[in-house]
C-alpha cells in the first residue's frame, strides 16, 4: 500500500482520481497481472453476512430474463472489434481493497436501485462530485432502469449483485449463471455495456461463482468496512463505523435497498463531507 498523500486541492484531486481511476488489490497475497502497468492481488474470501433474504423486488409481473448462453463467447463490447478485450482470470478470492492516487476510498451500495432511497444517495454523491459503485440486483434493476442510466451518467460504476440475492454456495452452477447472467443482461440493455464487477450476496463466494463471473467478464469485489446499515443501527452508528474504519484503500459496504435505508441516506450526508475534509479521495476502481 502506498503511503498517504494529502491532496493539494480536494476538488482537483477528486477530478484527477475520477479520471485516472484506481486499481483494486487484496493485500498480502501473490499478485496477478491486472492490465498494463496495473497489478491486483487476492484477499481472503469474505464471510457470509448482510441483510437476510433477497432485496425488496419489483412487482411480481416483472419478467425475468434467462440468458442460457449469455456471454459464453469472449466479450468485445469494451474495445474495438479488431482488438477484443480479454476475459479476466478466474480468482480464488474477491478483491478486498484498492491502491491508487493518494488517500483513496471506495463507497459501495448493494441491493438497489430503489426509487425511495437511491435518488437521494445519487444526489449527495453529485453534490460532492464523488463517484461510487452500485451493486444492483436484477429484480430491482429491471424495474428501475432509469436509475441505472442516472448512475452511469453520473460516472458511477454499476456492478452485478445477482438477480434475487440468493445464497450462492447453495445453488447449482446453472442457477448461478442464471442469477448473474440475467442481471448482466439487464444492465447491458440499459447502459450498452455489461458490468465489469460483481459481488456475491452475503459475501458468500464459491469456486463456481468465481468461474462463472470470469466467463461473464467480471471481477469479484468484496469490502473492507461493513457498516451493517441493514440492521438499522442508527445514523450516528453508521457514520462512526465509516469514519473509524476509514483508511487508504478501504472499500465501504452500505445498502440503498432491501429495507428501510433512510439511515443509510442520512449517514452518507454526514460521513462523505467528513471523509473529504480528512483528505480522502472517494472514487471508483479502474478495469
Amino acid at each position: 500500500m502506498k503511503n498517504d498523500q494529502l491532496p493539494i486541492g480536494r476538488r482537483s484531486v477528486l477530478r484527477l482520481a475520477a479520471g485516472l481511476g484506481v486499481t483494486v488489490a487484496a493485500g498480502a497475497f501473490a499478485l496477478d497481472r491486472f492490465g498494463p502497468g496495473d497489478t491486483a492481488g487476492e484477499g481472503a474470501a469474505a464471510a457470509p453476512q448482510g441483510p437476510p433474504g433477497a432485496a425488496a423486488g419489483p412487482p411480481a409481473s416483472s419478467p425475468r430474463l434467462r440468458p442460457s448462453a449469455y456471454r459464453l463467447q469472449p466479450m468485445t463490447a469494451y474495445a474495438p472489434a479488431t482488438r477484443p478485450r480479454a476475459l479476466p482470470p478466474v480468482r480464488r478470492r474477491p478483491f478486498l481493497s484498492l491502491t491508487g492516487v493518494g488517500r483513496t476510498m471506495v463507497l459501495t451500495f448493494d441491493d438497489g436501485p430503489d426509487p425511495r432511497y437511491t435518488p437521494d444517495i445519487l444526489a449527495t454523491l453529485r453534490q460532492y462530485d464523488c463517484r461510487a459503485m452500485f451493486f444492483v440486483c436484477g429484480e430491482m434493476a429491471v424495474a428501475n432502469q432509469d436509475l441505472l442510466r442516472e448512475m452511469a451518467d453520473d460516472g458511477h460504476v454499476v456492478g452485478n449483485h445477482s438477480w434475487s440475492h440468493p445464497l450462492v454456495p447453495k445453488l447449482r452452477p446453472s442457477r448461478i449463471r442464471d442469477e448473474l447472467g440475467s442481471t448482466s443482461e439487464v444492465v447491458e440493455r440499459a447502459l450498452g455495456a455489461a458490468p465489469l464487477w460483481y459481488r456475491a450476496p452475503y459475501g458468500a463466494w464459491n469456486r463456481h461463482s468465481f468461474e462463472i463471473g470470469a466467463e461473464l467478464g467480471m471481477e469479484p469485489l468484496a469490502w473492507s468496512v461493513d457498516t451493517l446499515d441493514w440492521k438499522e443501527p442508527g445514523t450516528g452508528t453508521i457514520v462512526r463505523r465509516v469514519l473509524d474504519g476509514a483508511g487508504p484503500g478501504v472499500i465501504v459496504l452500505s445498502h440503498d435497498a432491501g429495507g428501510n435505508r433512510s439511515q443509510s441516506v442520512a449517514a452518507l450526508r454526514r460521513y462523505l463531507p467528513a471523509l473529504l475534509d480528512e483528505g480522502y479521495t472517494v472514487t471508483v476502481p479502474r478495469r
